[in-house]
């Protein structure tokens, strides 16, 4: 370790309130653009990849509709890992800012273009290749954001307080998932099924335009961490030697320890949090309206446990507080789901099954952002978190939705939600189990 890998000087807190804030704000913007997408799934399948568009279309007769819907959903995802390459490149080399500035306005323009996109009844086959296009769009901005913004967060926290501050960034994707399902839930209660159908669908996706223009706002007055080395190409080679080589399959091998580390958090979040909906509806026949309450009910759990569960690993450490999450997805999953869907439950007890769901992700959301911050160093820190977390996404959250339709209009087992994420968490296990119990005190690199 050479001494310009450490930060020389704790951040005055003004100053990392106002990081923290800019990078929240501008995530929970990123996050509510992109779980919209996930809470109008069903209607999106109705209007862009259903010959015959109309209400309820893709529930009754568009199992391969909702799948086409999620393929483009998965599609997103797998630009997401290119967007961490490029925009963590540009963080890494010109700093946290640019990187941050130009992710969140490439998924303001996409979301607000999905709001004025043709329905397949207007323009036919194009419709479909359109909405990818754009989920693509909203794939890259989305791959940048999570490495450029903890990055920000973890080299401006306080000492002690890097699992707080990193767990903001898992806090306001909860907010920002709730607050799309929020949105959806209440335009379903006071618009009719029609409506809803026909327009309703595209005002979620229209408010990205001023919410993105107020997070653009704030980070455009970010200013870069202490430290930072200086912008251009040489930054990002100034602490290797003269050939660049230094670290590199150490750095691989960090990254694939990092999605090992995360794949739970992965499958889990999606599987619970955003394919909760459409499944509730196109496998247990569940409304559109129940559906996305549980799917608040359910962000409401996982919100309430991020930043106690970011707080409480920087007292006793990453390890048992993922530990904890993992093993109890791993045993828990399966028991809840099927409390979920079963006739004669109570409907408290269906409350607390969906909160219990929650607030086991959120054990493993709130440690995890600081946790991959500190897996390396900070002139690979943008791409190399980035990577780890946008290619874990890839594999098992991005797939989820595909994953789980597909296998559940095959086998008819209505609980494979519980079991995908069970058997993700029961894997990551053995990965959690290298993280050393003072990794946490350490300084960042």
């Amino acid at each position: 370790m050479t001494t310009t890998d450490l930060l020389p000087a704790t951040p005055p807190r003004s100053a990392a309130r106002r990081a923290l804030l800019a990078g929240s704000a501008g995530n929970l913007v990123e996050w509510y653009e992109f779980g919209v997408y996930g809470c109008f799934a069903t209607v999106i399948a109705a209007n862009f990849f259903t010959p015959q568009a109309g209400t309820g279309a893709a529930v009754q007769g568009g199992a391969e509709a909702l799948v086409a819907t999620y393929a483009a959903f998965a599609l997103a995802f797998f630009f997401r890992p290119v967007g961490a390459l490029l925009f963590g490149r540009i963080g890494d080399r010109f700093g946290r800012r640019p990187t941050l500035v130009l992710v969140i306005g490439l998924m303001t323009l996409a979301t607000t273009l999905i709001g004025l996109l043709p329905t397949r009844a207007d323009i036919g086959a194009a419709a479909p290749w359109l909405l990818t296009l754009l989920r693509a769009l909203q794939g890259l901005s989305a791959g940048g954001e999570f490495g450029g913004a903890v990055s920000l967060m973890a080299e401006y926290a306080p000492p002690g307080r890097r699992g707080l501050y990193g767990a903001w960034q898992s806090f306001t994707v909860a907010l920002g998932l709730l607050t799309g399902a929020a949105t959806a839930a209440a335009l379903a209660t006071v618009l009719p099924a029609a409506a809803l159908y026909a327009w309703g669908w595209r005002i979620p996706f229209l408010l990205a335009l001023p919410l993105g223009v107020v997070a653009l706002w704030l980070r455009t007055a970010l200013e870069e961490p202490p430290g930072a080395p200086p912008a251009g190409p040489a930054a990002a080679t100034s602490t290797t030697d003269p050939a660049g080589t230094t670290g590199v399959r150490e750095q691989a091998r960090a990254v694939v320890l990092g999605i090992g580390r995360i794949m739970g958090w992965s499958a889990a979040g999606y599987a619970f949090l955003v394919v909760l909906p459409s499944h509730l509806q196109s496998a247990l026949g569940a409304s559109f309206r129940d559906a996305l309450l549980a799917t608040t009910l359910v962000n409401l759990g996982f919100a309430a446990s991020i930043l106690p569960a970011g707080l409480l690993s920087d007292r006793i450490g990453r390890r048992p507080v993922m530990l904890w999450g993992a093993l109890g997805i791993a045993v828990l999953a399966v028991p809840l789901l099927y409390l979920l869907q079963s006739p004669g439950t109570p409907t408290q007890a269906r409350i607390a099954a969906v909160l219990t769901a929650g607030a086991l992700v959120g054990l493993l959301a709130g440690p995890g952002p600081a946790m991959l911050a500190e897996m390396f160093p900070r002139r690979v820190r943008c791409t190399g978190l980035g990577l780890s977390y946008t290619l874990a996404n890839a594999v098992f959250s991005g797939c989820a939705g595909l994953f789980v339709t597909a296998l559940t209009a095959r086998t008819g087992n209505t609980a494979v939600p519980a079991h995908y994420a069970a058997a993700a968490c029961a894997l990551s296990v053995p990965a959690l189990l290298t993280l050393r119990g003072n990794d946490h005190r350490e300084p960042l690199r």
